[in-house]
């Protein structure tokens, strides 16, 4: 097996690893949510020139802005190589955060990099879902040329 096929097979373990973790976190965090009795959060995040970050996180109960609760969340992590999962505490804030960072980088690894991109992540509690609004930017040009 030659040192790429060894890497395409660390990197679909961790794929598959990830994407039972962002699952298992999900369900945490909806959980924890609706016994905190919010409705939804919304999280923008914005990325461009190789840096990108999450920039605001709120929350709503019935509609109404409100803080996150302080509470601490027992989250999945994956070790990069091995697939393991191990469990550690995260204050929900960032718990939030970071399935927010997972969730962009499953569907959209790269998102920060060159013109990179802006967007909003729903969620929503009652329908346990997380709606993703992704805008990936691009650089354009238009050319001519003339001979006269």
């Amino acid at each position: 097996m030659s040192d790429t096929e060894d890497f395409a097979t660390l990197y679909e373990k961790n794929r598959k690893a990830e994407a039972e973790a962002n699952a298992i976190n999900k369900a945490v965090l909806f959980d924890a949510l609706s016994a905190a009795g919010i409705t939804s959060v919304s999280v923008s995040f914005n990325g461009e020139s190789d840096s990108g970050q999450i920039e605001d996180i709120t929350a709503y109960p019935n509609g109404d802005q409100h803080r996150l609760p302080d509470v601490q969340l027992s989250i999945q992590r994956v070790e990069w190589g091995t697939g393991k999962r191990d469990s550690h505490q995260s204050a929900m804030r960032d718990a939030i955060e970071q399935l927010c960072y997972d969730f962009l980088e499953q569907e959209h690894g790269g998102w920060e990099n060159d013109d990179g991109a802006f967007g909003e992540f729903t969620f929503d509690v009652a329908g346990r879902s997380i709606t993703l609004e992704f805008n990936g930017r691009f650089s354009d040009f238009t050319t001519s040329s003339h001979t006269f």
